[in-house]
């Protein structure tokens, strides 16, 4: 499965050779890069400005647009995949007659004694700082997951929107203003 996978990624490589295709080319690497596939868009984007240093604010816009669109889809990722736990949740009961629910409060309370106060002041602070922390899902690890959490928390998907391309939009300006001027 994986090295099927590796073909297929390879195959649209090639198949959206920069020279030949371009800004189509930027946009779908940037979108996949931007789901949970690990892939890097910024060499694609340096490499296409190296060649055409002239389209610098076009090809930082394609990008900025297929990596935000991307993170919709980690968000819509998130978001659907806590609605169908909750459903299950509501719909399933284990053998002994114990809701899922009554299941998990009883693991909150055993977790409390052993550190459930961290992971309750992390889960406030994330949902205090709202879309906010969405200007952070440039980052190469935690940025993808981001995206993803801030479904699953169901927070308000514009403003979701809206900072998520301003990070990435600061990312694609400065990376490749930085890898352009060294190299």
């Amino acid at each position: 499965m994986e090295n099927e996978m590796m073909g297929a990624v390879q195959w649209l490589l090639q198949t959206l050779a920069l020279p030949a295709v371009g800004l189509p080319a930027i946009f779908l690497i940037a979108l996949v890069s931007a789901t949970l596939l690990p892939m890097g868009s910024e060499p694609a984007v340096f490499a296409y400005l190296k060649l055409s240093p002239d389209m610098f604010w076009a090809a930082v816009l394609v990008a900025t647009a297929g990596n935000t669109i991307g993170g919709v889809v980690s968000y819509y990722m998130g978001y659907w995949a806590k609605k169908g736990v909750d459903h299950w949740k509501k719909t399933h009961q284990f053998a002994d007659g114990q809701s899922p629910a009554a299941r998990l409060q009883e693991r909150r309370r055993k977790q409390q004694k052993l550190g459930g106060t961290y992971f309750r002041k992390l889960a406030v602070y994330l949902r205090k700082m709202g879309p906010w922390a969405l200007l952070f899902s440039w980052l190469p690890i935690v940025g993808d997951p981001l995206c993803s959490v801030a479904g699953w928390m169901k927070l308000r998907l514009l403003p979701c929107i809206f900072y998520m391309a301003i990070g990435k939009f600061v990312r694609y300006v400065l990376m490749t203003a930085v890898l352009l001027r060294l190299f």
